[in-house]
């Protein structure tokens, strides 16, 4: 299966869910034009709070459409965008890429993963119960965090539902995902 956009979302307000749109434009360095996470520094509330000079190593968050469908299948109908990400994929596990990797989307736009999304509860304020679904604990008793991936823009351009992606892997030793 080839990777694809799915569909796209952005919203220039600080709310959970995130309008789907026939495309947007991701700016270097920055993230996606109109959206509220936009910006060199941390825009998520929280983190701003903690300390507003952080990087905004969050500028796009990116989910797997997969995850709509386990989801699905544990009586949670949830759209793209309703988790607030940017870009919702398919055929690509963005859970198991390494940190470093760069994703190029459609013909220009590039993004380097940064980390894991961390879920919080207003997802549960969403869909009662649905944090249970996105994090939850392995065998070893270790986290797992399933609420997509985050990333920032090295290179812009517009990005479209059908549009492949290409996945490049930083040189090696690669690190694991951990949340950003």
């Amino acid at each position: 299966m080839t990777a694809t956009v799915t569909a796209v979302s952005r919203d220039e307000g600080h709310h959970f869910s995130k309008p789907v749109r026939d495309r947007i434009r991701l700016l270097a360095g920055l993230g996606v034009e109109g959206d509220a996470h936009l910006g060199v520094t941390v825009q998520h509330r929280s983190r701003v709070a903690q300390d507003p000079t952080q990087p905004n190593l969050r500028q796009v968050h990116l989910i797997h459409g997969e995850l709509h469908d386990e989801l699905l299948t544990a009586g949670f109908e949830v759209a793209p965008g309703e988790l607030g990400e940017n870009v919702t994929t398919r055929g690509i596990d963005l859970l198991g890429l390494p940190v470093g990797t760069r994703l190029r989307l459609g013909d220009q736009a590039v993004v380097e993963v940064t980390g894991l999304r961390n879920p919080c509860l207003q997802i549960d304020g969403f869909r009662q119960g649905l944090l249970k679904q996105v994090v939850g604990r392995d065998e070893q008793g270790a986290v797992v965090r399933k609420g997509g991936i985050m990333g920032v823009v090295l290179h812009g351009g517009e990005v479209r539902p059908g549009d492949p992606i290409a996945v490049e892997f930083p040189e090696g030793p690669h690190r694991p995902l951990e949340r950003v």
